[in-house]
């Protein structure tokens, strides 16, 4: 069972998490989620977590010692230890897949205008869901805990349906399609329709190549093409 651990000033914007793939994970004893509200370990008379930098500046930082000393009553020495940061690594489908095969992460979640620079020294990772800022972590943290929880052997139904997720293969996933086969004037590909299970794999490893070539050409840079896919995307491309 996965262990997880946030600190935040705000556990009730995790109720999402009580839901859908993660909340089953949850209550198939998958994944255990706990909160810790960093402002109960506050030791001035007010319960401020927060002050002006030195040096002055805008906004407020987060004081050191709530998150010192609400990280030191959480057992954490083999934790991955995350700070959500704008300046941290980008988060993606790999990392999510790395941060699946943890036993334990915990969350830093921090709001106002920034840290106090010492917090960091607790800190394995941090991280950015990318080049935009939040009111405060608790978003993203939601975002990379689904995106990680969902990749848990035995979380998904079938051991299989990540796999060929968007990101997962290193090419955005290939058109689906469901019941009925024809709606307003929109028809299903003839080839889905066929059975024939050798055509339906090169079609959807056609249509993948197609549409990151398109709308992520980007992730053709690093992705390791079989003999076959260069093929396809040399056929592609000479019919654009």
């Amino acid at each position: 069972m996965m262990k997880i651990d946030i600190l935040t000033l705000f556990p009730e914007m995790f109720s999402n998490l009580e839901h859908s793939i993660v909340g089953r994970a949850r209550d198939n004893g998958k994944v255990q989620i706990d909160f810790h509200n960093f402002r109960d370990n506050a030791t001035n008379t007010q319960k401020h977590v927060d002050d002006y930098p030195y040096g002055g500046g805008q906004g407020m930082l987060l004081m050191p010692q709530p998150i010192f000393d609400t990280m030191d009553k959480i057992p954490h020495e083999n934790a991955r230890v995350i700070l959500l940061d704008p300046a941290g690594r980008k988060f993606d489908q790999k990392f999510a897949e790395e941060l699946s095969e943890e036993d334990h992460l915990v969350f830093i979640c921090g709001h106002y205008e920034g840290y106090d620079e010492r917090i960091k020294t607790l800190v394995t990772d941090e991280v950015s869901l990318g080049d935009f800022v939040l009111t405060g972590g608790e978003v993203a943290t939601s975002v990379i805990i689904d995106a990680t929880v969902r990749l848990i052997p035995e979380v998904l139904g079938k051991a299989v349906s990540h796999e060929e997720d968007s990101f997962s293969s290193g090419l955005l996933e290939y058109p689906q399609y469901t019941r009925p086969e024809t709606y307003r004037d929109m028809k299903v590909p003839d080839v889905l329709m066929s059975g024939h299970h050798e055509n339906i794999r090169k079609w959807r490893i056609k249509e993948s190549l197609k549409k990151t070539l398109a709308r992520r050409p980007d992730l053709l840079e690093t992705y390791d093409f079989s003999e076959e896919e260069k093929i396809m995307l040399a056929e592609i491309k000479s019919e654009l």
